[in-house]
């Protein structure tokens, strides 16, 4: 059972991708979709019938030395939580794909890429030991580079790609140290070894970098590293914005169910280690809550549907830290869970509008879209309110418990971090209701509307002209918006938001709805954005929580924060609502009532708008302090030390001196004999005179 789970995405991504071509781009996406739908329907009976944990072995990998390890699957409460958003997410995403990738012709390359992304993260999650972990984990970022670089032929596709692989292998060098650490200290690799041997190492030093530090601390700090990476937290979370890049559904499967919670899904995992190492926690709280706000901030002021959408998925992965870091791991883990339900509508759903707008994302250019798209416009609707945490539904059970989580927790850090959240909160319920409201009412800014309410456009003028400014910065692309399939667009300061052609809104070319192939998973996910916090809120964080999870998560003796999240101050409690009307109040007030508002404010704070345009100039501190020294060194060694020391003093070099010596050599070749015979002269008269000069040989008489 839980072999067919794993293996039928690897079978769907070897017929796609080796015998694509063959079959066709049709047959490739009914094989792969079907395959993913029947893993889906197992992963559900599995997870709902539930079941004590087991392992599952599948073969002996390899040995060397004292490791030892084997292809297993280490099936527990998490593994199937796990088993389900991935397959249920991916699998909706294939059908939807089925409608939005309609006329690429590379379809089979895409449904193979997806249906390795998917195998690769069923490896992860299903994995015994840290070395298939790590397997999994190498695995989706080499699916991510390839479906972020999918549109291969645009240099911003290629640059994303690098990118998000680039920063990740900055993370997965902490991973693997840390991997090393652990066999170092508890000889195993293997998870129900290693934490049997947690009570023996807790109290160990180990001396790294000049200093002795506590091993098992050094060893969860450097696997958070790692999630740190590949779940995009603060300072590594570079690439992930980029990777919008990529088509919109690789969106959704890279942020709601795959890549970036597989750090989340490690630091559950390896719950017992980081359960053991509370300075290591402190760091994941502090971290996390950093995240959440930073996040947060940025998404306020950016014009891109499917960006606004990326930075929520980053702070939404910095609430689920904190959760982590204070000892909530049910809590955090039920985030992730509810998360990939209404992230994957919000992806999927933007990409419907993205659709219905002939490829246009720039939220600038949109408005009125409510009329014309009610129902995209409604699943917008339910999956911004999920994300907001409105009463009852998915996302109100599970960032209400981490909120709570933070204040109630006694360990240090957890202050901030409440803090951060809860000011996420606000921003949240702003950024979501302002994509809402600019992108589904008031007045139609496209084609022909354009022009007709033109004195409607105060504040996307002025955003426009900001973000001009900003353009300033080096690297940066802002002003000018890439529709889904790369091609540019106007810039909206230019066109004054009038539409040109290539958007093809002019005359009858209204927006319309999506095809049935792609609604049918927007209202699936809908469902799930909606319910999932109250069919599952009992078992994940509720009373039936210690018999839901059982062993997979740790519980310590002293950690009781799933109980005293319940007697948290009613003003704590209600915080996040309160957060949400303020929210949902600001962004009504500013884009619907007084929707020249946005505008002046960001004239009047230049610096400060520039500075969140901009994502806190982190890009651009990397590129002076990274990116630019690398690549003048690199420079420098192809020119200077590969070219003219290597190639210079040796293949090249020895090549010039024989053809120099080969060039003297042929001007004795004239063809005329007094030439030769008076070389041969030559010759013999200086043989004569080495042989007189160096005196007669001994003996000679």
């Amino acid at each position: 059972m839980y072999h067919a789970i794993v293996f039928f995405p690897l079978i769907g991504f070897l017929i796609a991708g080796l015998f694509g071509r063959y079959i066709g781009a049709r047959a490739c996406e009914y094989i792969t979709t079907a395959f993913l739908a029947f893993t889906a329907l197992i992963a559900w009976g599995v997870f709902l019938d539930g079941g004590h944990a087991e392992r599952v072995q599948v073969a002996s990998w390899f040995s060397a030395g004292d490791l030892q390890v084997d292809w297993a699957f280490k099936v527990d409460t998490l593994t199937r939580v796990m088993l389900v958003v991935v397959t249920t997410v991916s699998t909706l995403v294939h059908l939807y794909s089925v409608g939005y990738m309609e006329e690429d012709p590379h379809r089979p390359r895409f449904f193979a890429y997806l249906s390795l992304f998917t195998f690769a993260m069923l490896m992860l999650v299903t994995a015994d030991n840290l070395v298939q972990m790590f397997f999994g984990w190498e695995g989706v970022g080499l699916a991510s580079y390839l479906l972020i670089g999918f549109w291969y032929e645009k240099p911003s596709a290629n640059a994303a790609a690098m990118k998000a692989f680039i920063v990740n292998r900055v993370g997965d060098f902490g991973f693997s140290l840390g991997i090393f650490l652990v066999f170092v200290l508890t000889g195993s690799v293997a998870f129900d070894a290693i934490f049997g041997k947690v009570d023996a190492i807790k109290t160990l030093s180990f001396h790294f970098l000049g200093y002795d530090w506590n091993a098992l601390t050094l060893a969860c700090l450097l696997l958070f590293m790692g999630a740190m990476g590949k779940s995009a937290q603060f300072l590594l979370h570079t690439w992930l914005p980029d990777a919008m890049e990529g088509p919109t559904p690789v969106s959704a499967l890279i942020h709601a169910a795959t890549m970036v919670t597989a750090g989340v899904f490690m630091v559950a995992r390896l719950s017992p280690l980081f359960e053991e190492a509370p300075n290591a926690l402190v760091v994941v709280t502090v971290i996390g809550g950093i995240t959440a706000f930073f996040a947060a901030t940025v998404g306020l002021v950016q014009n891109d549907i499917k960006r606004v959408i990326a930075y929520s998925t980053c702070s939404q992965l910095g609430y689920m830290f904190v959760a982590l870091g204070v000892g909530a791991y049910s809590a955090g883990v039920f985030h992730l869970f509810t998360h990939a339900f209404f992230k994957a509508l919000l992806f999927l759903g933007a990409g419907s509008v993205i659709h219905a707008m002939h490829h246009e994302q720039d939220m600038r250019n949109m408005g009125g879209l409510r009329r014309y798209i009610p129902y995209t416009s409604a699943m917008m609707a339910i999956g911004s309110l999920a994300l907001i945490g409105f009463p009852y539904t998915a996302g109100y059970y599970s960032k209400d418990a981490i909120i709570e989580a933070a204040y109630a927790s006694t360990r240090p850090g957890h202050t901030l971090a409440f803090l951060c959240v809860v000011v996420a909160a606000f921003f949240t319920s702003f950024y979501s209701w302002r994509l809402f409201f600019m992108t589904f009412e008031g007045p139609a800014r496209w084609g022909a509307h354009a022009a007709h309410d033109h004195h409607h456009d105060a504040p996307a003028v002025a955003h426009s002209t900001m973000a001009h400014e900003a353009d300033g910065a080096p690297g940066h692309t802002e002003g000018v918006a890439h529709d889904d399939k790369g091609h540019d667009i106007e810039p909206a300061h230019k066109s004054d938001l009038v539409a040109d052609d290539h958007h093809g809104h002019h005359g009858d070319h209204t927006p319309h709805e999506s095809p049935l192939v792609m609604t049918i998973p927007l209202a699936i996910l809908a469902f799930g954005a909606l319910f999932a916090g109250i069919i599952f809120h009992n078992r994940f964080i509720g009373e039936g929580m210690d018999a839901f999870w059982g062993h997979a998560l740790a519980h310590g003796p002293n950690n009781h924060i799933m109980h005293e999240i319940h007697e948290v101050p009613a003003l704590v409690s209600y915080s996040p609502l309160i957060m949400l009307i303020l929210g949902f109040v600001l962004a009504y007030w500013m884009y619907i009532r007084r929707p020249e508002l946005p505008g002046e404010l960001a004239a009047q704070q230049p610096s400060l708008y520039r500075f969140l345009l901009n994502k806190w100039y982190f890009d651009e501190i990397y590129d002076r302090i990274f990116v630019r020294p690398a690549k003048d060194f690199g420079l420098f060694l192809w020119k200077q030390g590969d070219g003219r020391i290597i190639d210079g003093l040796g293949p090249n070099g020895i090549a010039a001196r024989v053809v120099d010596v080969t060039r003297g050599v042929v001007r004795l070749q004239t063809g005329y004999v007094y030439h030769y015979a008076f070389v041969m002269l030559i010759g013999v008269a200086g043989l004569i005179s080495w042989y007189l000069m160096s005196g007669l040989p001994k003996g000679a008489h």
